[in-house]
């Protein structure tokens, strides 16, 4: 279970209202544009991802300190469950952080320092999916 981001001094400082829901949007939005083109990542995403998107968003809601939104609209994450039927390689792992290294690039109004903290955070957590080695060359 990935629990929810414990950086904030005060609940009005945490790092979903330093992003914001916007902010966010906007994030998660072009990440899935560079999901939907990357050949190491198509093959285990659906075709229309837009539901995928909406859970993203609301899973990263909760994760980021801001309204539980995940939990809300589609119970537990249960994230390594969830991931477990999709072979999700080394590879795979390092391609999603750099569809999400990209978007967050790309993203007006996400500051350096809150992508750095939330990429930090996305980087433990892909690590946590990997559930298949990489196929040998």
């Amino acid at each position: 279970m990935t629990a929810p981001l414990q950086l904030a001094t005060s609940p009005e400082d945490t790092l979903y209202s330093r992003i914001g829901p916007a902010t966010l949007h906007d994030l998660v939005t072009r990440f899935y544009g560079h999901v939907a083109q990357h050949p190491d990542l198509i093959p285990i995403f659906p075709t229309d991802l837009s539901l995928t998107a909406r859970k993203q968003e609301a899973f990263l809601s909760g994760f980021l300190g801001g309204p539980p939104l995940y939990h809300q609209q589609f119970g537990h994450p249960r994230l390594r469950a969830r991931h477990l039927p999709f072979e999700i390689t080394p590879t795979r792992g390092r391609a999603w952080l750099s569809c999400m290294n990209a978007a967050m690039r790309e993203t007006p109004g996400l500051k350096p320092e809150d992508a750095a903290e939330l990429f930090a955070a996305l980087r433990r957590t892909a690590a946590a999916m990997v559930n298949t080695p990489d196929p040998e060359q």
